[in-house]
């Protein structure tokens, strides 16, 4: 499912909780440039054979908010740039997000203006290897915002 509403900037709304996604395995850019995109309805996604999430809300700048409890990431390996330049992202469930095994998180929330706080405390950073800019240019974002108790993520604010 990579790549499959990539582009599609006129694109406002989507109900997607019948999809089904068991045997999916990418996810990347699959709504990359969706940049009309105001409501989005992921709740039965099956994500527990996805590896690859990379720039999957790229620039969906319109979002307010994505509830992503349901995910289950036990087996993604690239959650970098996922939500590049979501500005108006306001709030995002990953609560449930499991990412022993990503290694790659650089870029993740770039440009996300106007998130206030985030709650990363189930965040496992053990095998990232590049966390770079990962709260870059996001402006309402203090490192006091970040509950997590990993050392890694905050410095990757710094």
């Amino acid at each position: 499912m990579g790549c499959i509403f990539y582009g599609c900037s006129s694109l406002k709304d989507i109900n997607l909780s019948n999809f089904n996604t068991k045997n999916v395995i990418n996810m990347s850019c699959m709504f990359y440039g969706c940049s009309s995109l105001k409501e989005i309805n992921l709740s039965n996604f099956n994500t527990q054979n996805v590896t690859d999430m990379k720039g999957m809300f790229y620039r969906c700048s319109l979002l307010k908010e994505i509830n992503l409890s349901n995910f289950n990431t036990q087996n993604v390996t690239d959650m970098g740039c996922m939500f590049y330049g979501c500005s108006s992202l306001k709030d995002i469930n990953l609560s449930n997000f499991d990412t022993q095994n990503v290694t790659n998180m650089g870029f993740m929330f770039y440009g996300c203006s106007s998130l206030k706080d985030i709650n990363l405390s189930n965040f496992n950073t053990q095998n990232a290897t590049n966390v770079g800019c990962m709260f870059y240019e996001c402006s309402s974002l203090t490192k006091n915002n970040i509950i997590t108790d990993n050392k890694k993520i905050i410095n990757s604010f710094l």
